[in-house]
């Protein structure tokens, strides 16, 4: 990325402003994921002028765009390749941009099959604390020599630096993909999704609620159809399938909306992290199963220590997605020595602790 470029000199001269008086900046691209992790902070530090895809090699597999690219954008021009985001990031409204992706590194339905963000990433360009561009990775699968702080980038929500350009890894489009539903409760469900998940199965996403358990099956035409056949249930149409899915993906299904209402009465939206295996997570409220059982979305009224307690016993852990309340933190505490880890990085890549203060944990 050119050092001269007038957009990023002037995210330069921001960045150098806030060391010196060391006042907090706000990193921000479309604001669609304001309400991850904890509260902005500080002036906003607006990216989008960081827009376009630099490069884009189809027959490689690779594609390098600036941080502020729409999303949608990027989406766009992987289709007219036959080529996608293999890990479905939510897009939760329009504007969201190719470095809010990152930051957040939140990944969609298909994330239990085709990897998360951060396996997806093979380089990231950075603009640090002390105004210095930094480029780590690369483009082309194989740079994985040394510490790999590319990926460390992914889901660290800003407060190491303002990520300017990434390379991402994209994949061919699926040429075939079936839908089925079963009307099953959650511990027959949980059953089966473990038994499939261990045989050669194409099945790309699942996801359970209220009783019924939607499967998503993807790949070659006549591995799609075998596998059709093997589990049976009933077929979701192809389009209605796609709207359900899109919902699933951005969050705009009923069961993730939460009113002001909701909010006044103390439900929140959390997500639990479990082993799949996990044969169920004991709390008040509604509960939405994805992942072949490796993430549980729970609307609940419960303590956070209580949400917090279910999710260590069954080995995982939980985060708080939305709520009028986060004093607590969005995400579970650390250990000691991870946070030392976590205030290391911080003060290697931003020594003036001007980047997003709070966003990942209040100690950050």
């Amino acid at each position: 990325m050119d050092g001269q470029d007038p957009a990023l000199a002037r995210l330069i001269d921001q960045v150098d402003h806030a060391r010196n008086y060391r006042a907090p900046v706000d990193i921000r691209g479309g604001g669609t994921k304001a309400f991850y992790g904890g509260p902005p902070k500080g002036e906003p530090l607006d990216v989008t002028g960081l827009s376009g895809i630099s490069s884009y090699e189809p027959t490689e597999l690779v594609v390098t765009a600036r941080a502020g690219t729409l999303l949608s954008d990027l989406e766009a021009a992987l289709e007219e390749h036959g080529q996608c985001l293999p890990f479905e990031p939510p897009r939760f409204s329009p504007g969201g941009t190719v470095g809010g992706m990152v930051a957040a590194g939140l990944s969609g339905p298909a994330r239990a099959n085709a990897g998360s963000v951060r396996d997806h990433v093979l380089g990231v360009t950075l603009l640090n604390g002390r105004g210095e561009v930094l480029t780590f990775g690369g483009q082309v699968a194989k740079n994985v020599a040394g510490y790999d702080v590319s990926r460390l980038i992914v889901g660290s929500l800003g407060i190491l630096g303002v990520i300017c350009e990434v390379s991402l890894k994209v994949l061919p489009i699926t040429r075939a993909t079936a839908t089925l539903f079963f009307d099953w409760d959650e511990t027959r469900a949980l059953e089966q999704l473990n038994i499939w998940a261990s045989q050669p199965l194409s099945m790309n996403a699942s996801a359970w609620h209220d009783g019924r358990l939607h499967v998503r099956l993807a790949g070659a035409e006549a591995a799609v159809s075998a596998a059709c056949g093997k589990l049976g249930g009933a077929a979701v149409a192809p389009d209605a399938a796609k709207t359900w899915w899109s919902g699933v993906r951005d969050q705009t299904e009923d069961f993730f909306s939460l009113s002001e209402a909701n909010l006044a009465r103390r439900e929140c939206l959390w997500r639990l992290s479990v082993p799949n295996s996990t044969v169920s997570v004991k709390l008040p409220g509604r509960q939405f199963v994805e992942w072949h059982g490796a993430q549980r979305w729970w609307r609940t009224t419960a303590e956070t220590r209580e949400v917090r307690a279910a999710a260590a016993q069954a080995g995982g852990h939980a985060t708080l997605i939305r709520g009028a309340d986060k004093s607590s933190g969005a995400f579970m505490p650390v250990s000691d020595v991870l946070m030392r880890i976590h205030q290391g990085l911080k003060q290697a890549f931003d020594p003036a602790c001007v980047f997003n203060p709070g966003r990942l944990y209040a100690e950050l």
